[in-house]
């Protein structure tokens, strides 16, 4: 009986956390949307690696904590515009970062064979 209700604790468990990642894919989703749409992309690069010559600082890998985020998004530092509640809400921050925080990184240019073929 003790087995059975640590497995059912674990299954539970488990799906909770499926149900979290899916969760956070579809956020994620919501927020790459976001970030084209403001085109965030412009200043910050499509897999956040920063702008060029310095438009905008690289956000991806290591986003800083949500917190840091939201206040640069509502009260921004140097060139950035500002981002009211009016331009995007609350769910719609949560969902910005969720993309943030998921970014790819590039594959190296020797892992697309495309590339990798034409460098022999």
């Amino acid at each position: 009986m003790k087995m059975t209700l640590m497995g059912v604790s674990v299954l539970v468990s488990l799906s909770i956390s499926a149900v979290t990642n899916a969760a956070d894919l579809d956020a994620a989703k919501r927020g790459e949307k976001l970030y084209m749409q403001h085109q965030c992309y412009s200043c910050h690069g499509t897999n956040g690696q920063g702008g060029e010559r310095n438009a905008g600082p690289q956000i991806f890998p290591n986003p800083t904590p949500f917190v840091a985020f939201e206040l640069q998004m509502r009260t921004p530092r140097n060139l950035m515009p500002r981002y009211a509640v009016q331009n995007i809400n609350e769910a719609q921050l949560k969902d910005l970062y969720a993309f943030v925080e998921n970014m790819q990184v590039s594959p190296a240019a020797a892992k697309i064979p495309l590339l990798s073929n034409a460098m022999r």
